[in-house]
């Protein structure tokens, strides 16, 4: 049962696909395994992140390569390395940061293509499985620490780290398989997308640098998988990406339903990013499909750290 109006549907169109000279045909990695069991996999686009020039980077997870876009569509490999690489933000000293399953949070030279650890365990315990990342304004990083949980196994993590004190802060480790993350305008709220669990969490950040009464903000329903990456608008506004309903929802800061894009070309609308003319349309990884969907919406998106002075 809803007890709001049905939100506005527009349809998100490709922008972009990734070119056939980057999809690697007749193959089942070893990711496709536990994630698209029995499947070929030729690509597997997340991330998407714009830099200060207007062009889109984006992480491709079975085959751990990095794409940069630029704003005319064309594509250029980075780099390709050991790594399973799926949520990626750039600092706005142009560095960029990987959420990588296998390796833990990786540091991207974009002028080399050189990746290198930087976050790999906390207190000798190594990540579960990293999935995505967000720079606060004070350049601290949060972590979502995904593994396999979900409903059967609750145990997700959400870190924070403090690169001026080398520490490594455990927020959560309770999730339904925390996945997309981002923060409110005043940044004393964390939302954290729980794909498992088909929910939006709200994590209030507490001046010792805790939390404190975790709820649910969100609760999804209907799709094959659940919501995964997410940005905020400059309204306070909360678009999430439901990865498996081909959609991405648009909801205001007090979580009512106002939008649906819906995809043109598949169900596995995993992430988006704000950009594009007057930072007003929003980028679409649809990851099966290796497209890129884009949509004008009626609100500018609120500024990366990427983008800050």
């Amino acid at each position: 049962m809803s007890l709001y109006p049905p939100p506005k549907i527009i349809e998100a169109k490709v922008w972009t696909s990734l070119p056939d000279e980057f999809r690697i045909k007749d193959n089942s990695p070893e990711w496709a395994s536990a994630n698209k069991p029995g499947r070929q996999i030729d690509s597997f686009l997340e991330g998407p992140s714009f830099d200060r020039e207007g062009n889109l980077w984006v992480t491709d997870i079975p085959y751990g390569r990095i794409f940069r876009i630029a704003p005319n569509g064309e594509w250029t490999l980075v780099t390709q390395y050991d790594g399973w690489p799926n949520g990626l933000k750039i600092h706005k000293d142009g560095r960029v940061f990987l959420a990588d399953y296998k390796n833990g949070i990786m540091c991207l030279n974009p002028e080399t293509g050189q990746v290198e650890p930087v976050i790999w365990h906390r207190h000798s315990e190594h990540f579960r499985g990293c999935n995505d990342l967000v720079f606060d304004t004070q350049g601290r990083l949060y972590i979502t620490d995904q593994g396999q949980s979900g409903m059967h196994m609750p145990n997700g993590r959400v870190f924070r780290y403090d690169f001026e004190a080398e520490r490594l802060d455990l927020l959560i480790d309770t999730g339904q398989s925390p996945n997309g993350l981002v923060l409110n305008e005043h940044e004393d709220v964390l939302y954290v997308a729980m794909t498992r669990g088909n929910s939006v969490w709200r994590l209030p950040l507490m001046s010792d640098g805790g939390v404190s009464k975790v709820g649910v903000f969100l609760q999804l329903s209907g799709g094959l998988s659940g919501p995964d990456g997410m940005a905020l608008d400059q309204a306070g506004g909360l678009w999430v990406a439901h990865a498996g309903n081909g959609c991405v929802w648009g909801f205001s800061e007090t979580g009512e339903p106002q939008y649906r894009l819906k995809s043109s070309t598949g169900m596995t609308t995993t992430n988006l990013a704000f950009g594009g003319d007057g930072n007003s349309e929003l980028f679409i990884a649809e990851s099966d499909t290796g497209n890129i969907l884009r949509v004008r919406v009626g609100t500018p998106g609120r500024l990366m750290h990427s983008h800050t002075e």
